[in-house]
């Protein structure tokens, strides 16, 4: 990672005071975070899946992240500590390189902000919140791009919604997870068309 490849990036994401400021319907907010790395040439990112048996969202695909506490200063600390304590990401390894807009989810009635960050190339096991997390996913951004569909998903409570989806291996990831992930490629649509240098 070379501070060429964060001022690209930091180029086409959005400020996240900026994107903090920006009002989307939810009675409450969270932050994610998108950890980005680089292998084999090619930008990848990070994603949780949820323990089928939380009540909300389980067994979806999402990026790390949760609810603000006592003691965030802002919505990026949260995304940071939440990253920590669910996938054990050291806060002092990300490189903050901007923001995503923020997007509501319809059925938490939650108002998501996402920021995204760089990484170093994950080399060692990492640690997943054994009552939260089921697993770990790295998954490439190019590859990611290449499943996207819009497709009918069932929910758990039976009701249907068209929404985006992408493939990763055996996963599906789609709500709002999808339509983070559609701003994040869209607006990295030059950096994961080639080989990253």
């Amino acid at each position: 990672m070379s501070q060429a490849q964060a001022t690209r990036l930091r180029a086409v994401l959005l400020d996240p005071l900026e994107a903090a400021q920006m009002e989307v319907a939810g009675s409450a907010r969270a932050a994610v975070l998108a950890p980005l790395f680089e292998r084999g040439g090619e930008l990848h990112a990070v994603f949780t899946k949820r323990r089928s048996h939380l009540r909300l969202h389980g067994g979806q695909i999402s990026f790390p992240g949760g609810r603000p506490e006592q003691g965030d200063e802002d919505l990026v600390q949260t995304a940071l500590r939440e990253a920590y304590e669910e996938i054990g990401l050291d806060p002092a390894s990300v490189v903050l390189v901007g923001a995503l807009a923020p997007t509501p989810t319809v059925v938490s009635d939650i108002a998501i902000y996402p920021v995204v960050g760089l990484i170093p190339t994950p080399v060692a096991p990492w640690t997943p919140a054994a009552g939260e997390v089921e697993a770990v996913i790295e998954a490439s951004l190019p590859k990611l791009a290449a499943t996207h569909r819009l497709a009918l998903i069932e929910r758990r409570d039976g009701t249907r919604v068209t929404t985006d989806v992408y493939s990763a291996g055996a996963d599906t990831i789609w709500g709002a997870t999808a339509r983070i992930l559609t701003d994040l490629l869209v607006r990295l649509a030059g950096e994961i068309a080639g080989a990253w240098d």
